[in-house]
């Protein structure tokens, strides 16, 4: 289900493309699925249809939606180049992030116990660790 938070800090556009994304890539969105229209979405999500509008225009852009003139929208069924893409951006907002929290004293081992964690699906609490045991 597509979903926006209206008092979120980011963008209800930029919202709506990383949701149709994640849909799309998880798999909740199948190849050549119909999406639904701006005005559908505009009026289920109580946006702007500008607003959504500009997120289909920049899926289009990205490669995971395409139009088909008078019919719609549709999930891209050639995703390959665009997961990498998704993945290549994903590795680099990690890896920022991870530089980020070494400045501020985030220990190696609390960071890879967190990933394991939230691969083995066991993620409860954020991992932490003492001094003796960080290696910076």
């Amino acid at each position: 289900m597509i979903e926006v938070d209206l008092h979120s800090r980011k963008p209800i556009y930029e919202q709506l493309i990383e949701n149709i994304t994640m849909l799309v890539m998880s798999g909740a969105l199948s190849a050549d699925e119909q999406v639904p229209s701006v005005r559908q979405l505009a009026v289920s999500l109580a946006v702007n249809p500008n607003t959504v509008q500009r997120a289909f225009t920049e899926l289009e852009r990205r490669g995971v939606l395409y139009s088909v003139s008078g019919k719609g929208r549709f999930v891209n069924g050639k995703l390959d180049s665009v997961k990498e893409k998704q993945k290549l951006l994903y590795l680099d907002s990690l890896k920022s992030l991870v530089l980020k929290m070494k400045s501020c004293g985030v220990c190696k081992d609390a960071v890879i116990s967190l990933v394991n964690d939230i691969y083995n699906d066991v993620y409860t609490e954020t991992a932490s660790c003492s001094e003796k045991e960080c290696d910076l």
